[in-house]
């Protein structure tokens, strides 16, 4: 009697089904940053496994305001619009959006609120008003934006040109000071502290590396959960050679950069390594996948000066088709980010497309890619390195299919995404079961 109890209950937790609210600023925005593509990837794979998913999110737009559906997925979309000035005090407690977020949270009545990013708009109030109605509150952290003001690196030594192993991540309140300078609120920091220690049941970090850097910062009771991806849809020859054709691909060696294209992302760098990468291979490009901005055309200037402009590729930003087609058509991507890159969803969809990565050593990228089996671990102020790592692939063949299909491997084993659903689940039942 006891057995069959104990299997009625065990197909009971199996099939319970949770109503998961996420918050996040952003979700399907014009354009799609790597958190904004894990958030989506986790909420369709909830729903996947029987869960009824909706977002509350953000929109600058009062046209937009209301509530839509996209896949299955409910969308309540709510108005902000505030001076950036405003932004770390907004970021606490945001009076334009927290009256309306409490009452679809109290209209909804979800089992978990999962907070993604809300460190613009939604802000830290609303974890203690999800906590009023919900039965647990999780947080994922995408970034150090829980204790920094911007792109954090002051941890980094950039006298030091080897490829750094050790860190410490305590930042200085000096350092928060020269980042935010006159928008600095002293008051920020504890503030998000005392609503995380007090309303959020378990926060997740996408690395390790985030994680101990939010450590470092006091902030405690954290898990890290690797991002995931689907493995990339195979092309006809006939659409990768199209795509190569509209770029003027065909015939060159092609290196891969983008996601937002800015000094901390690496560009500037990209660019100077490709200056002594085509002195070894002139027919060397650099395809360049990201929303056209004033960096870019800081980029491009760059690239004229050093008389290379002819081996720049900038294709604008690209949809997730295109994108997979822009992995397809590549050779290598790199990911040179100069600061704490939580874990750069490139590196992940470049291994699960079968393209070997040379990624920075700061932040989550060593956790993805394995040095010298699926990429190269550099320092990416090192420009001599980096070109060097670029040159090696792009002249040896077959390390390059090597490398790739040791890429291919990694992300199915340890990056696919029913796994990242799974543990997801496994916390969330700990607290609602």
């Amino acid at each position: 009697m006891l057995k069959k109890l104990l299997i009625f209950l065990k197909k009971r937790r199996l099939k319970f089904e949770m109503k998961i609210l996420f918050l996040s600023d952003n979700f399907l925005s014009d354009y799609h940053g790597g958190a904004e593509i894990g958030v989506f990837n986790l909420a369709k794979g909830l729903q996947k496994k029987g869960h009824s998913l909706f977002i509350i999110t953000i929109t600058q737009d009062k046209s937009g305001v209301g509530e839509s559906e996209y896949e299955g997925i409910k969308i309540f979309k709510v108005y902000s619009k505030y001076h950036p000035f405003l932004t770390n005090y907004f970021c606490l407690y945001n009076p334009q959006i927290v009256g309306t977020v409490q009452k679809i949270i109290k209209k909804n009545k979800p089992d978990i609120v999962h907070a993604q990013n809300i460190h613009n708009y939604i802000s830290y109030y609303c974890l203690k008003v999800a906590k009023k109605y919900a039965k647990a509150v999780f947080l994922t952290a995408h970034d150090t934006m829980l204790f920094s003001y911007g792109k954090f690196d002051d941890y980094i030594n950039k006298n030091d040109l080897s490829v750094q192993k050790v860190f410490n991540y305590k930042a200085s309140a000096l350092g928060l000071l020269k980042t935010a300078k006159k928008r600095y609120n002293p008051f920020r920091n504890i503030i998000i502290r005392h609503y995380l220690k007090k309303y959020v049941d378990k926060i997740f970090t996408n690395s390790g590396v985030l994680q101990k850097s939010l450590e470092d910062n006091g902030i405690k009771n954290i898990a890290t959960v690797h991002y995931a991806t689907d493995i990339k849809p195979v092309f006809l020859v006939k659409e990768v050679d199209n795509f190569k054709a509209k770029y003027n691909l065909l015939d060159k060696k092609v290196i891969l950069f983008g996601g937002r294209l800015s000094p901390a992302k690496g560009g500037e760098v990209s660019i100077m390594s490709l200056k002594h990468v085509i002195e070894k291979i002139p027919n060397a490009v650099l395809l360049i996948a990201g929303v056209k901005n004033d960096y870019s055309k800081y980029m491009d200037k760059v690239a004229k000066k050093l008389g290379i402009k002819e081996n720049i590729v900038f294709t604008g930003w690209l949809d997730r088709d295109e994108m997979n087609l822009a992995y397809a058509s590549c050779d290598i991507v790199i990911t040179p980010s100069l600061y704490l890159d939580a874990f750069n969803l490139f590196n992940l969809e470049a291994m699960s497309a079968g393209k070997p990565v040379v990624g920075t050593c700061f932040g989550g990228t060593p956790e993805v890619i394995k040095d010298s089996l699926t990429g190269y671990v550099v320092n990416p102020f090192n420009i001599q390195m980096l070109a060097e790592k670029i040159i090696d692939l792009l002249q040896d063949t077959n390390k390059t299919k090597k490398f790739g299909e040791a890429g291919i491997k990694r992300a199915k084993k340890y990056f696919n995404m029913n796994l990242y659903i799974n543990k997801m689940l496994g916390w969330y039942k700990k607290f609602v079961i």
